[in-house]
C-alpha cells in the first residue's frame, strides 16, 4: 500500500502529540522552545547522511510502500522520520524522567559508557569495508567517548534506561519498515546481523541520533532556563 510508510510516521508521533498539552504532568508542549530546534539541527546531518547512503544503495526505499514525493532521493516519508521518530522518543524520556524520580543506572553509567564506546569502536574498526557498520559505529562510539570525557552530562544514565524503553516501539516500527521491506538495505553494508528483520546496525544508528537530539535538547533547555 502506497501509505505505509506515511502512516507508520502518522501513528508514531500521534499519542506522544496528543499527550504533549497536559498541563497538569510532563507539560511537554511547553518544551518545544528546545525540542524543535535540536531536532532540525540533528536532522540536517542525519538527512544528509541518508541522503549519501541512498545515493550509493547503502539502503534504499521500496516504491509499493510510499506515495513516490521524493526530495534529494529521500522519500517525503523518510524526511517525516527524522520529526516524528525524535518527536516521540523524547516524549518517553521526559515522561520517565517526570514518573521515575529515581535515577536508576547512575551507579552503572560510567562502566556501561566505556563498554559500549569500546565495543562499538571495535568493531566499526574491524568492519571498515563496510559502511553502515563501520561509520554507525565509529561514530557512535567516538561520540560517547566525547560524553565521557569531554561534557560530562548529569542525564546520561537516564538516557540509557529510556532507551531500552524506545526500543519497543523502535522494533515494532522499525520490524515493519524492514519485513514488508519498505527499506531495504545491502548486506555488503552491514555485518549481516538481523534482529528479526532489523540490522543490528538499526539499534545504535538510532541510539546516535537519539542521543544527539537529547544532548542538543537539554543543553538548550539550559540556556533558556539561565537567561529567565
Amino acid at each position: 500500500m502506497k501509505f505505509t510508510y506515511l502512516i507508520l510516521d502518522v501513528l508514531t508521533i500521534s499519542i506522544p502529540l496528543l499527550r504533549s498539552f497536559e498541563t497538569e504532568k510532563v507539560k511537554f508542549s511547553q518544551k518545544w522552545y528546545a525540542l524543535f530546534p535540536a531536532i532540525f539541527l540533528v536532522g540536517i546531518i542525519f538527512i544528509i547522511w541518508d541522503v549519501w547512503f541512498t545515493s550509493m544503495g547503502v539502503w534504499g526505499f521500496n516504491d509499493d510502500y510510499i506515495t513516490g514525493i521524493r526530495l534529494f532521493h529521500l522519500p517525503l516519508e523518510e524526511w517525516g522520520f527524522f520529526l516524528v521518530v525524535p518527536y516521540a522518543c523524547v516524549f518517553i524520556y521526559e515522561v520517565l524522567n517526570f514518573f521515575i524520580k529515581k535515577d536508576i543506572l547512575k551507579p552503572f553509567e560510567n562502566i556501561i559508557t566505556i563498554v559500549l564506546a569500546a565495543c562499538l569502536l571495535v568493531i566499526g574498526l574491524l568492519n571498515l569495508d563496510k559502511y553502515y557498520t563501520s561509520i554507525t559505529f565509529i561514530g557512535t562510539g567516538l561520540y560517547l567517548l566525547s560524553l565521557f570525557f569531554v561534557f560530562k552530562p548529569k542525564w546520561l544514565s537516564r538516557f540509557y534506561f529510556s532507551y531500552t524503553f524506545v526500543l519497543i516501539p523502535f522494533f515494532i516500527m522499525n520490524g515493519i519498515l524492514t519485513y514488508l521491506p519498505v527499506v531495504w538495505y545491502n548486506n555488503e553494508e552491514n555485518l549481516g546481523i538481523r534482529l528479526g528483520s532489523i540490522p543490528v546496525e538499526d539499534v545504535f544508528y538510532g541510539f546516535l541520533l537519539l542521543l544527539l537530539v537529547v544532548h542538543l535538547y537539554e543543553i538548550l533547555k539550559i540556556k533558556f532556563a539561565k537567561s529567565q
